[in-house]
Protein backbone atom coordinates (compact mmCIF):
# COMPACT_ATOMS: atom_id res chain seq x y z
CA UNK A 1 0.00 0.00 0.00
CA UNK A 2 1.34 3.07 -1.16
CA UNK A 3 2.47 5.79 1.73
CA UNK A 4 0.32 9.29 0.70
CA UNK A 5 1.90 12.79 2.85
CA UNK A 6 -1.34 14.89 2.31
CA UNK A 7 -0.40 18.89 3.34
CA UNK A 8 -3.81 19.45 5.13
CA UNK A 9 -5.34 23.15 5.46
CA UNK A 10 -7.89 22.74 7.59
CA UNK A 11 -10.42 19.82 8.68
CA UNK A 12 -13.68 20.70 6.73
CA UNK A 13 -11.40 20.81 3.51
CA UNK A 14 -9.77 17.42 4.43
CA UNK A 15 -13.04 15.46 4.41
CA UNK A 16 -13.38 14.82 1.00
CA UNK A 17 -9.67 14.43 0.06
CA UNK A 18 -9.39 11.98 2.60
CA UNK A 19 -12.12 9.62 1.47
CA UNK A 20 -11.22 9.82 -2.09
CA UNK A 21 -7.76 8.76 -1.57
CA UNK A 22 -8.39 5.64 1.23
CA UNK A 23 -10.74 4.84 -1.61
CA UNK A 24 -7.59 4.12 -3.67
CA UNK A 25 -6.45 1.62 -1.15
CA UNK A 26 -3.68 4.41 -0.06
CA UNK A 27 -1.89 4.81 3.40
CA UNK A 28 -2.68 8.26 4.07
CA UNK A 29 -1.02 10.58 6.61
CA UNK A 30 -1.97 14.53 7.19
CA UNK A 31 0.34 17.19 7.14
CA UNK A 32 -0.23 20.55 8.91
CA UNK A 33 1.71 23.12 8.13
CA UNK A 34 -0.17 26.70 7.69
CA UNK A 35 1.85 29.46 9.11
CA UNK A 36 0.05 31.85 7.09
CA UNK A 37 -3.11 31.94 9.35
CA UNK A 38 -3.95 34.94 10.91
CA UNK A 39 -4.69 36.14 13.53
CA UNK A 40 -3.70 33.15 15.96
CA UNK A 41 -7.17 32.26 17.90
CA UNK A 42 -8.11 31.55 13.66
CA UNK A 43 -5.39 29.72 13.51
CA UNK A 44 -6.17 27.65 16.82
CA UNK A 45 -9.79 27.09 15.95
CA UNK A 46 -8.43 25.24 12.35
CA UNK A 47 -5.82 23.44 14.51
CA UNK A 48 -8.27 22.01 17.23
CA UNK A 49 -10.70 21.31 14.37
CA UNK A 50 -8.23 19.50 12.47
CA UNK A 51 -7.13 16.99 15.78
CA UNK A 52 -10.95 16.14 16.07
CA UNK A 53 -11.77 15.17 12.63
CA UNK A 54 -8.24 13.18 12.35
CA UNK A 55 -9.15 11.66 15.73
CA UNK A 56 -12.40 10.86 14.71
CA UNK A 57 -11.27 9.18 11.12
CA UNK A 58 -8.38 7.20 12.64
CA UNK A 59 -6.23 9.71 10.47
CA UNK A 60 -2.48 10.23 11.46
CA UNK A 61 -1.31 13.62 11.14
CA UNK A 62 2.12 15.26 11.93
CA UNK A 63 1.60 18.48 13.15
CA UNK A 64 4.24 21.51 12.29
CA UNK A 65 2.56 24.24 14.54
CA UNK A 66 4.99 27.24 13.45
CA UNK A 67 2.97 30.70 14.19
CA UNK A 68 5.36 32.97 12.23
CA UNK A 69 3.09 36.25 10.61
CA UNK A 70 6.03 38.22 10.90
CA UNK A 71 7.81 36.45 8.40
CA UNK A 72 4.77 36.10 6.03
CA UNK A 73 4.45 39.76 6.45
CA UNK A 74 8.08 40.59 5.51
CA UNK A 75 8.06 37.98 2.52
CA UNK A 76 4.51 39.83 1.39
CA UNK A 77 5.28 43.20 2.01
CA UNK A 78 4.58 45.65 -1.35
CA UNK A 79 3.45 41.75 -3.02
CA UNK A 80 0.31 41.40 -1.81
CA UNK A 81 -1.66 40.67 -4.74
CA UNK A 82 1.13 38.18 -5.36
CA UNK A 83 1.25 36.42 -2.10
CA UNK A 84 -0.31 33.41 -2.68
CA UNK A 85 2.62 32.72 -4.61
CA UNK A 86 4.85 32.82 -1.54
CA UNK A 87 1.74 31.00 0.72
CA UNK A 88 1.49 28.09 -1.74
CA UNK A 89 5.21 27.71 -2.64
CA UNK A 90 6.97 27.85 1.73
CA UNK A 91 3.57 25.13 2.32
CA UNK A 92 4.03 22.56 -0.43
CA UNK A 93 8.21 22.93 -0.50
CA UNK A 94 8.05 22.03 3.13
CA UNK A 95 5.12 19.15 2.33
CA UNK A 96 7.50 17.70 -0.29
CA UNK A 97 10.90 17.91 2.05
CA UNK A 98 8.95 16.32 5.07
CA UNK A 99 7.75 13.02 2.59
CA UNK A 100 11.08 12.76 1.11
CA UNK A 101 12.73 12.62 4.28
CA UNK A 102 9.99 10.37 5.95
CA UNK A 103 9.78 7.79 3.03
CA UNK A 104 6.34 8.78 1.51
CA UNK A 105 5.63 7.34 -2.05
CA UNK A 106 3.46 10.73 -2.85
CA UNK A 107 2.56 13.84 -1.38
CA UNK A 108 -0.42 15.80 -2.39
CA UNK A 109 -2.98 18.89 -0.92
CA UNK A 110 -5.96 19.65 0.05
CA UNK A 111 -5.16 23.53 -1.40
CA UNK A 112 -6.70 21.21 -4.63
CA UNK A 113 -10.21 21.21 -2.93
CA UNK A 114 -11.21 24.64 -3.11
CA UNK A 115 -12.99 25.95 -5.51
CA UNK A 116 -11.77 29.24 -4.21
CA UNK A 117 -8.17 28.84 -4.59
CA UNK A 118 -5.56 29.39 -7.87
CA UNK A 119 -6.01 25.58 -9.11
CA UNK A 120 -3.54 25.93 -11.74
CA UNK A 121 -0.74 27.89 -9.74
CA UNK A 122 -0.88 24.96 -7.00
CA UNK A 123 0.01 22.37 -9.18
CA UNK A 124 2.86 24.16 -10.78
CA UNK A 125 4.10 25.16 -7.46
CA UNK A 126 3.85 21.05 -6.63
CA UNK A 127 4.95 20.00 -9.73
CA UNK A 128 8.22 22.15 -9.11
CA UNK A 129 8.56 20.54 -5.71
CA UNK A 130 8.14 17.39 -6.49
CA UNK A 131 11.21 18.27 -9.34
CA UNK A 132 13.45 19.80 -6.37
CA UNK A 133 12.71 17.06 -3.94
CA UNK A 134 12.86 13.95 -5.58
CA UNK A 135 9.52 12.86 -4.65
CA UNK A 136 6.51 11.66 -6.89
CA UNK A 137 3.15 14.63 -6.30
CA UNK A 138 -0.13 12.98 -6.95
CA UNK A 139 -2.55 15.56 -8.68
CA UNK A 140 -6.07 14.84 -7.95
CA UNK A 141 -8.55 17.72 -8.85
CA UNK A 142 -10.77 17.43 -5.56
CA UNK A 143 -12.99 20.56 -6.47
CA UNK A 144 -15.85 17.81 -7.71
CA UNK A 145 -16.27 16.98 -3.88
CA UNK A 146 -16.63 20.71 -2.44
CA UNK A 147 -20.29 20.61 -1.85
CA UNK A 148 -20.37 17.14 -0.77
CA UNK A 149 -17.08 18.09 2.17
CA UNK A 150 -18.89 21.15 3.11
CA UNK A 151 -22.28 19.31 3.47
CA UNK A 152 -20.62 16.77 5.36
CA UNK A 153 -18.55 19.32 7.70
CA UNK A 154 -21.85 20.99 8.62
CA UNK A 155 -23.05 17.96 9.24
CA UNK A 156 -20.67 17.01 11.69
CA UNK A 157 -20.76 20.63 13.44
CA UNK A 158 -17.14 21.34 12.12
CA UNK A 159 -15.65 24.76 12.77
CA UNK A 160 -15.66 25.99 8.98
CA UNK A 161 -13.65 28.96 8.55
CA UNK A 162 -14.60 31.82 5.85
CA UNK A 163 -11.58 33.11 4.37
CA UNK A 164 -8.14 31.47 3.31
CA UNK A 165 -6.15 32.32 6.33
CA UNK A 166 -3.90 35.20 5.86
CA UNK A 167 -5.23 38.98 6.81
CA UNK A 168 -5.43 39.86 3.43
CA UNK A 169 -7.91 37.49 2.60
CA UNK A 170 -9.85 38.15 5.54
CA UNK A 171 -10.26 41.72 4.49
CA UNK A 172 -11.15 40.52 0.60
CA UNK A 173 -13.64 37.84 2.05
CA UNK A 174 -15.30 41.15 4.80
CA UNK A 175 -14.55 44.69 3.75
CA UNK A 176 -16.48 46.16 0.76
CA UNK A 177 -14.66 47.81 -2.57
CA UNK A 178 -15.90 50.78 -1.91
CA UNK A 179 -14.08 50.91 1.29
CA UNK A 180 -10.87 49.69 0.25
CA UNK A 181 -10.64 51.32 -2.72
CA UNK A 182 -10.92 54.35 -0.91
CA UNK A 183 -8.04 56.68 -1.13
CA UNK A 184 -6.28 58.47 2.00
CA UNK A 185 -7.85 61.51 3.23
CA UNK A 186 -11.10 60.71 1.12
CA UNK A 187 -14.72 60.78 3.06
CA UNK A 188 -16.18 57.39 3.41
CA UNK A 189 -20.20 56.68 2.60
CA UNK A 190 -20.83 57.36 6.03
CA UNK A 191 -19.26 61.10 5.95
CA UNK A 192 -16.37 60.42 8.30
CA UNK A 193 -12.60 60.48 7.87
Amino acid sequence: MSRILLHICCGPCSIYPVSVLRGRNLAVHGFFYNPHIQPYQEFEKRLTTLRAFAQSVDLPVIIKADYDPETFFRQTAFRETNRCLYCYSLRLNVAASLAKKSRFDAFTTTLLYSKRQKHELIVSIAEEASRKYGIAFLYTDFRSGWREGQLKAKALGMYRQQYCGCIYSEMERFCPKTVRSEKSGAKSKEGEL
